[in-house]
């Protein structure tokens, strides 16, 4: 996927800073357009704080289980596809942070909403240089939103990169390892199961579906949804989260490679 950077473990700090600019034009604070990004779902988004997913904000998003690894980055990347498709975005992940031999795959993005020509994939040594490339990028206020993969993050780690976001208007979105009790200062945090896709007479995906769990909200409320993402890029409820019943094989269609 082009364009990317490579982060060497020698790598001066300055020349990754001044490569990350040549490789994102300068735009407007993202918090000087929208505040909130709604699902558009009424019975989901009352549950967020001014009806939508705040913008200048650190999100989490964990899978269920390590199976549901997928899943997760597969409805992370339909929130990026759906913020300002103009304008690029950072996805920053370490040598181990998608799967040893996983990264993300063009035509899986683009299904999902998201242009591969707007994504840019830094890919660094290690957590702390992921940490230290997401809070530079987004106290660029470059990137129309930024997201990476972290193992770990301490409370004073979070509450910096939450500042950084709030600083800049740019929203930060984390995929976090399954299983997690950290305590951060994220806005919210989410917990994804993999749900069998929707297919049309064709056999091909028409929708995708997750279960999301709003496991934390600050100013807000917690709940669970069986969701579906369309191919017209659009969230809607599918059925009553009550059933016990669904069922939880994943699709097949890839999101990596």
């Amino acid at each position: 996927m082009k364009p990317s950077v490579v982060i060497a473990p020698d790598q001066p700090r300055a020349g990754i800073v001044t490569a990350l600019r040549r490789l994102l034009p300068r735009m407007e604070s993202v918090a000087a357009e929208t505040r909130v990004l709604p699902f558009g779902i009424p019975e989901l988004d009352s549950h967020l704080p001014q009806g939508g997913l705040a913008l200048g904000s650190l999100h989490e998003v964990m899978p269920e289980t390590k199976e549901d690894a997928l899943a997760a980055f597969g409805f992370v990347t339909a929130l990026l596809g759906r913020m300002l498709r103009k304008d690029p975005v950072l996805f920053v992940t370490s040598s181990g942070g998608l799967g040893r031999n996983a990264r993300p795959y063009g035509h899986g993005l683009h299904q999902l909403g998201l242009d591969p020509a707007r994504a840019i994939l830094v890919r660094t040594a290690n957590n702390k240089q992921s940490l230290w490339t997401l809070e530079e990028a987004l106290r660029s206020g470059v990137p129309a939103a930024v997201a990476g993969t972290l193992e770990r993050l301490d409370l004073k780690t979070s509450q910096r990169l939450q500042f950084a976001a709030r600083e800049s208007g740019v929203p930060l979105l984390l995929l976090r390892p399954a299983g997690i009790t950290e305590s951060t200062v994220a806005m919210t945090r989410w917990r994804v199961r993999s749900m069998q896709a929707a297919r049309d007479r064709f056999g091909l995906i028409a929708r995708w579906r997750w279960r999301l769990t709003l496991e934390r909200c600050r100013n807000g409320r917690t709940g669970e949804w069986l969701v579906e993402y369309d191919n017209a890029y659009r969230f809607s409820l599918a059925t009553a989260v009550a059933d016990p019943a669904l069922p939880r094989r994943a699709s097949t269609e890839r999101f990596c490679a």
